[in-house]
């Protein structure tokens, strides 16, 4: 198997993780406030990296690291406060804009241009996107769309800042420098963000530990070590099984049914997915 194999096969593992733990998060956030939950979560990642790479840390990486740690953090504020004033579905939808946003910003800033097999099938996933998590109808815009579609653009500059500079800094320190500056910024802000609220108990305690070690400390490492050998674009089109994960764990363990339009929408993100599997011509990388 191929770096590349292993390396979006680790990214379809990271997708997993963000996926099943949409529901533990949603039920911690009952019992605490988004951005202190946030900030608990980035410290409890930033700790774990902190000690585990402290020596490998290279200070070429640092001011990258810290702007994707800033990319990071307002995309999921953006993405948190949008969905208190929109629909969960309108606001998945254009938080998922960012996958259609990534070749884009990245031909724009790095002048890397995405293969033809990789636009179609990040066309035809966004497509399957849409049908999955929007309402048949009108669709309008209001302040927490735009909110959430801040969301798809910071998170796809994310996306494409981790692809460029893994390779040339690190992967470690990218991953480090960026939990430790989305954690520094929650600590500046979640007091003023929002009002603070916070429950002590078993569930917000798992949820943070869960989400800070496995989806942050262990997915954010992931990802940089992951887009060293495949490129934004590719990265971007696997994270679009996000939404079919969360509906699958909904499922399974909160009996949730997805309607019959839904199940199509989610058939037509895997075709798109397989679409540039199947056209694959040769291991790529971002490295510029």
């Amino acid at each position: 198997m191929s770096k590349q194999h292993r390396a979006e096969l680790a990214l379809a593992g990271v997708t997993f993780l963000w996926g099943t733990t949409f529901v533990v998060v949603k039920s911690a956030l009952e019992d605490v406030s988004t951005i202190l939950f946030l900030t608990l979560r980035f410290l409890v990642a930033g700790l774990v990296l902190l000690l585990v790479y402290r020596r490998k840390l290279q200070r070429a990486g640092l001011l990258p690291g810290i702007g994707a740690g800033a990319l990071l953090f307002i995309s999921y504020v953006f993405q948190t406060k949008g969905l208190e004033l929109t629909s969960a579905s309108k606001s998945a939808f254009l938080t998922g804009l960012s996958i259609p946003m990534v070749p884009l910003a990245s031909s724009l800033v790095y002048r890397n241009r995405p293969r033809i097999a990789e636009v179609a099938g990040i066309v035809v996933a966004t497509f399957g996107m849409a049908l999955m998590t929007l309402p048949p109808g009108r669709f309008a815009m209001d302040r927490g769309d735009i909110l959430s579609f801040f969301c798809a653009v910071t998170f796809a500059l994310h996306i494409v800042v981790v692809s460029h500079y893994s390779p040339v800094v690190g992967f470690e320190t990218v991953a480090v420098t960026q939990v430790i500056t989305a954690a520094a910024l929650g600590l500046l802000t979640f007091g003023w963000v929002e009002p603070v609220r916070l429950s002590a108990n078993a569930g917000v305690a798992t949820a943070v530990l869960v989400t800070g070690l496995l989806a942050t400390a262990v997915a954010f490492t992931v990802m940089a070590w992951a887009q060293n050998y495949t490129s934004a674009t590719r990265s971007a089109l696997i994270f679009s099984l996000e939404p079919v994960v969360a509906w699958t764990t909904s499922w399974l363990m909160l009996g949730e049914v997805l309607p019959v339009r839904g199940r199509v929408g989610a058939a037509v993100i895997l075709l798109g997915i397989l679409l540039v599997e199947m056209r694959r011509g040769g291991v790529e990388t971002n490295v510029t």
